[in-house]
């Protein structure tokens, strides 16, 4: 078994998951959402586009291409939350929050995207 791709596997799914786990809940109940799982999500996320980098292959530059959309609308969703709570006067107002979790959502699917690419990748994996 190689332990590289045994890391690399896991902070791909749990990128998957942390998302989704994030994502899951009313789209705008703010108690649904919490800021700390969307921090996690964007740590685990940048960890997973760092260990995608240095693959020379179609596959590898596709999943690299997943990661980096993952990863810029995860920057936005923290970023439309950080404006809101520390910048305006409005808070997390429902349409705010509808925001940061379609943003969210759009990153859900390009994690889900790139985990069909891994699955596929191993399918196809010739000893």
């Amino acid at each position: 078994m190689n332990l590289e791709k045994v890391v690399f596997g896991f902070f791909i799914i749990l990128a998957m998951t942390l998302n989704f786990g994030f994502v899951i809940g009313e789209l705008d109940n703010v108690d649904h959402h919490h800021v700390y799982e969307l921090f996690a999500v964007v740590v685990v996320n940048l960890i997973a586009t760092v260990l995608k980098f240095g693959e020379r292959t179609q596959i590898g530059a596709i999943h690299l291409a997943t990661s980096f959309v993952a990863d810029l609308q995860l920057i936005a969703a923290a970023c439309v939350w950080a404006v809101a709570v520390h910048i305006t006067d409005t808070g997390l107002t429902p349409s705010i929050m509808a925001s940061i979790v379609s943003l969210a959502a759009g990153a859900l699917m390009a994690n889900v995207l790139s985990v069909i690419i891994l699955v596929i990748e191993t399918v196809l994996f010739h000893r």
